[in-house]
């Protein structure tokens, strides 16, 4: 199971996991961090989709600031990407995949401390794409 956190274009939040999400599919499960063990996965449609955030855990560290910055000492793997997504929220990393007629492409945090592993990111909620 992925621990994630699902942005929607709407501007909700929604915590939970999924084992079943695959980019080149329509939807994805989830199964919400609140709802009662047992409950059904709820259907997550990609057309909703601000992006879906992979997480170490569901709180993160209180005492890390968050960065948009690379570390001099780990040389990233993938080329650097600015992401703006139409809400003005800025995600800086690395990515392997972004090609512009794409519907989302993954990006790894320029932050090595971030809470966050990779995220995919729905192309139709981006502003502005641009390699660093």
């Amino acid at each position: 199971m992925n621990k994630v956190v699902v942005r929607f274009a709407d501007g909700r939040t929604v915590k939970g996991t999924t084992a079943d999400f695959v980019p080149a599919k329509d939807l994805f499960h989830l199964n919400v961090m609140t709802d009662p063990v047992g409950a059904k996965p709820v259907e997550v449609h990609m057309r909703d989709l601000k992006a879906l955030f992979f997480v170490k855990d569901f709180t993160g560290d209180s005492h890390h600031v968050d960065s948009n910055e690379f570390d001099p000492s780990r040389p990233p793997a993938g080329r650097k990407i600015r992401v703006e997504f139409a809400d003005g929220e800025i995600l800086v990393g690395t990515t392997t995949g972004y090609q512009p007629g794409r519907p989302g492409f993954f990006v790894m945090p320029a932050d090595s401390g971030a809470n966050m592993e990779r995220c995919y990111v729905v192309t139709a909620a981006t502003k502005k794409v641009s390699f660093l």
